[in-house]
């Protein structure tokens, strides 16, 4: 049976990702688990990095604190920058993540009818369970 103790929650600040936030709050609630969120900034002019990175850290702050599951669990937030499937591969690899909880839709409006492709490459490759919310 999984019993997780490091929950990783990629984000795009979307409602989708808030919802898979909630969730992952719930089930770190109910085993003691830490949580990690993390926003990847996918630079096309590495001039803008520094900007993209200060509002992402912003907006990550406010995604946490204003979801009142938050509170009692251990929440550790970061940006990173690069492909976003590959950074949340990366990043679950290097905090030895046992779950990754995340959104099956993003912002894009495509997504509508599709898992979003983030979502898909990382159940495709992740090594350890995904949990894909709606």
């Amino acid at each position: 049976m999984l019993m997780p103790t490091k929950i990783f929650v990629p984000t795009d600040f979307s409602e989708h990702s808030d919802k898979a936030l909630e969730q992952a709050l719930d089930i770190a609630r109910q085993y003691q688990a830490k949580v990690f969120v993390t926003h990847v900034i996918a630079v096309i002019r590495p001039e803008f990095e520094n900007a993209l990175r200060w509002e992402a850290e912003e907006k990550l702050k406010r995604q946490v604190e204003r979801l009142p599951r938050a509170g009692g669990v251990d929440v550790s937030a970061s940006v990173r920058t690069g492909i976003v499937y590959e950074e949340i591969l990366k990043e679950s690899e290097e905090k030895g993540i046992d779950l990754i909880v995340i959104a099956s839709l993003g912002q894009s409006g495509i997504a509508k009818y599709l898992v979003g492709g983030v979502a898909r490459n990382v159940l495709k490759s992740s090594r350890c369970p995904v949990l894909l919310t709606r």
